[in-house]
């Protein structure tokens, strides 16, 4: 018998997003991105007509699409799909060219242009970002990745491998969000994904995401 493959996926509960934010913070300190590079934020969005006026809060990671257009139009294959489901990024082969941020329906990749926290925190630039290696040292030049390279969103996989759920799941403090393995069906995410509230945006596009959401 083969082993099984995981297919992660996350569910959030839009009644109960709060918009605090908690999840943005914590992903920004998880994954050390410079300024100007957020893997998760939360879009605020006003529904219906005066005075019965409603505010929702989307939390937006990338959706780790089954058909992502940000693969297809990588000129070096520096980003792909891996078979646990996680669109990640090469950042070796990766050219900076951002062609992958314009095909991206969701705007969940952000270029980084070698910004730094370093003149408010001291030592921010003294450990690199977990997708690039922690034990590569500090960011460089401009040249030297993931300085002049494309970042993104990847479920925290680093955080995966030791088996703890990604950042902004651990910290939400609404418990909107679940992450597991769309793969197996006893599994929470899987059950929510199926259920009658679940959708998924753009899903037209044909990108089939894999973050689901609950009305």
């Amino acid at each position: 018998m083969s082993e099984h493959q995981p297919k992660w996926g996350m569910v959030i509960d839009l009644q109960k997003c709060v918009g605090c934010d908690s999840c943005t913070v914590a992903c920004k300190v998880e994954n050390r991105t410079p300024p100007g590079v957020n893997y998760n934020v939360v879009v605020e969005q006003e529904l219906g007509t005066f005075p019965n006026v409603q505010r929702v809060n989307i939390p937006r990671p990338c959706m780790q699409c089954d058909v992502p257009a940000c693969v297809t139009v990588c000129p070096v294959n520096a980003t792909y799909k891996g078979d646990d489901g996680i669109v990640v990024i090469d950042a070796d082969r990766c050219i900076g060219c951002r062609y992958c941020i314009t095909a991206c329906p969701y705007g969940a990749r952000s270029f980084d242009f070698g910004e730094t926290y370093a003149d408010e925190m001291q030592g921010a630039d003294e450990v690199q970002a977990p997708e690039w290696g922690i034990d590569r040292g500090e960011r460089g030049g401009i040249w030297d990745a993931p300085v002049g390279t494309v970042r993104k969103c990847t479920f925290c996989s680093h955080r995966i491998a030791g088996g703890e759920e990604p950042a902004c799941c651990e910290t939400c403090i609404g418990d909107a969000r679940y992450f597991g393995d769309l793969n197996d069906p006893e599994s929470k995410v899987a059950q929510l994904a199926s259920d009658p509230r679940a959708f998924r945006l753009k899903e037209e596009l044909g990108t089939a995401p894999n973050v689901y959401y609950l009305r």
